[in-house]
């Protein structure tokens, strides 16, 4: 759930409806819960690309003996800005976390963020990159907590790359040419774009072999298009493999076979 205002003006509207009433609340100290251990995506990036992706978050609730589990509801967040309480942008979980109790005073929850793409609702490309973690907790009072600092994660747009290596098959010494395609998810048009000016590497796996050797590094096109060539040599599957960015993952091509007589 994308949230586009302060939390003060927003905490009633969060998905933990069975606990927070429609009215705005501030945050407070209250619930009296702590969290912990919180993991986003097992610790990996959020590769998001132009249809909807969910993504789970675990995490553990400390709360005081007197205070019942089923009195209070959490949920993750994450958020950019100098806090939680006042972001300049935020995302918290559609739905509150599911608990089990670990003991009388603590409990291991696990819930989901969920992006879509498109509409004013959802990530737009300005929105790639690092993000802080937080959470949310809300009781049937209506008192609602926001913690953050309980780390980082990054929200990134999915790359593709394609590999096609001619011709084939090929005589020994002759030149093989590899094109391709580098595109990356646009958040704005919600279609798949051009990753133009990027370095690529062509990369080289013998048959029978496992491993990928570099033969040289290139850029991108305008377009995205990507061409180079080599000289064939063995029987062999040629790649192209990007490191990635800070707003995009890194991607290797599936390697294309040439046969070489």
């Amino acid at each position: 759930m994308r949230i586009r205002a302060t939390v003060a003006a927003v905490s009633g509207a969060l998905a933990l409806s069975a606990f927070v009433a429609p009215a705005a609340h501030a945050a407070g100290s209250s619930p009296n819960v702590t969290f912990s251990n919180m993991k986003v995506n097992k610790g990996s990036s959020m590769v998001v690309g132009t249809t909807k992706a969910s993504f789970s978050v675990t995490y553990t609730v400390t709360h005081p003996a007197s205070l019942s589990a089923s009195d209070f509801a959490t949920g993750p967040a994450i958020y950019r800005g100098t806090s939680v309480t006042s972001p300049s942008d935020l995302f918290v979980s559609d739905e509150p976390g599911t608990c089990t109790a670990a003991s009388s005073t603590v409990l291991n929850c696990k819930a989901a963020l969920v992006f879509t793409v498109g509409g004013d609702s959802d990530l737009i490309n300005s929105e790639a990159g690092s993000w802080s973690v937080g959470a949310v907790a809300a009781d049937k009072n209506s008192n609602v907590k926001w913690v953050g600092g309980l780390g980082t994660t990054k929200v990134l747009r999915a790359t593709k790359l394609t590999a096609d290596a001619t011709p084939e098959p090929v005589k020994k010494g002759k030149t093989i040419t590899v094109t391709g395609s580098l595109t990356r998810a646009n958040w704005n048009t919600h279609k798949y774009g051009a990753y133009s000016s990027q370095s690529v590497k062509l990369q080289f796996r013998k048959k029978g072999s496992s491993t990928y050797t570099t033969l040289k590094t290139i850029k991108s096109s305008s377009t995205g298009a990507l061409k180079t060539t080599t000289t064939a040599s063995v029987d062999g599957y040629y790649r192209y493999s990007f490191a990635g960015t800070s707003t995009s993952p890194a991607v290797n091509a599936t390697g294309d076979y040439v046969d070489v007589q």
